[in-house]
């Protein structure tokens, strides 16, 4: 098993960040709600296809927590029975976690895959963590830090959960994703403690420094971007998606914020760049980071002058959540070089 740990890491690692592009498609489709209960969706394992199974039936066998749709409310099955020619309202109680009921067989089932891609990384991590006692001898920490992963996908969840019963609330969503940063995070270092290959690079104190800097300002940038992805999720439900143009006709102060401190992003990491160069510090994922902030730029400026063109807000976050793993692994590199 300690053969093939980094593998599994690897593995898990990829797996969360699917988690996130997943994420990211249900914000991107507006599907935040495709499954208005959880763990279920609607009552069920695997959700429902159409509105018909959520219509009241006389004469049809409900299972306890099933859901239907009356009356714009949703009704849970309080037991297990068999309902008769009438509704009877005995055998149902109303869902209180909130009144949000619209069902969207899309909307359901691109929740629903996100839920089952969250499903498969929290078994990978779990799948990690058993593999990590074989490295028990060589190093406890990385044992320690991979069941902490385990405890963190499954305090995910439940925050993936109080989101659905917010209703998408703004602030618990941004809290979702910056977990899912701290995952990443957690399991990079599971790597970064498993790595003994030296590498030919100078540690470099102002580099270190600047570096945490610009962790620091991507983690704002992100935190901003939830924050303006709120806005524009407000204004095409008073547009539209037809009128895709009028979204930020009249933006936030958060979008200009979010766009000038881009410039700061930019220029931070460009003087990483630049010092890595000049000094021969050997850090090669920092041109990475360079090559995805132009991603970055060019997706946002597309998402601004083209009204949102169809992946661009996906691309835009996921692309932000890879450069915040590779600038951390940055950090851990410039921990294990050679002083300079």
């Amino acid at each position: 098993m300690k053969k093939y740990f980094n593998s599994i890491a690897k593995t898990t690692l990829v797996l969360v960040y699917l988690v996130i592009v997943a994420g990211a498609v249900v914000r991107m489709t507006g599907s935040g709600m495709g499954c208005p209960d959880w763990p279920k969706c609607f009552g069920y394992y695997i959700p429902p296809t159409n509105a018909e199974q959520l219509v009241w039936k006389p004469d049809h066998a409900y299972k306890k927590g099933q859901v239907i749709i009356l009356e714009e409310t949703l009704k849970v099955a309080a037991k297990d029975f068999t309902s008769a020619n009438n509704f009877e309202a005995t055998n149902w109680e109303k869902y209180t976690k909130h009144d949000y009921a619209i069902f969207n067989p899309y909307h359901t089932w691109t929740e629903f895959i996100n839920r089952l891609v969250g499903a498969l990384a929290g078994l990978a991590t779990l799948i990690m963590a058993i593999a990590s006692f074989s490295l028990w001898k060589k190093k406890k920490a990385i044992t320690i830090l991979s069941w902490l992963v385990v405890f963190a996908m499954g305090f995910q969840a439940w925050l993936g959960a109080t989101v659905v019963y917010s209703v998408l609330l703004p602030q618990k969503i941004t809290v979702h994703m910056v977990m899912a940063l701290v995952i990443v995070a957690m399991i990079l270092y599971v790597l970064y403690l498993n790595s003994d290959t030296a590498k030919n690079q100078k540690k470099f104190k102002p580099f270190t420094l600047v570096n945490i800097l610009a962790i620091v300002f991507t983690l704002i940038q992100i935190v901003l971007g939830t924050q303006v992805r709120q806005f524009v999720d407000i204004q095409a439900d008073i547009y539209g998606e037809h009128a895709k143009q009028l979204w930020l006709s009249d933006p936030s102060w958060q979008f200009y914020i979010h766009r000038s401190f881009s410039i700061i992003v930019l220029l931070i990491n460009a003087f990483l760049f630049w010092k890595n160069k000049q000094l021969l510090l050997g850090y090669s994922k920092i041109n990475w980071v360079i090559a995805l902030l132009l991603v970055e730029v060019v997706s946002g400026i597309v998402m601004f002058y083209f009204h949102f063109p169809f992946t661009s807000q996906t691309i835009h976050l996921v692309v932000a959540s890879i450069i915040f793993g590779i600038q951390f692994y940055l950090l851990l590199e410039n921990k294990k070089a050679v002083a300079h």
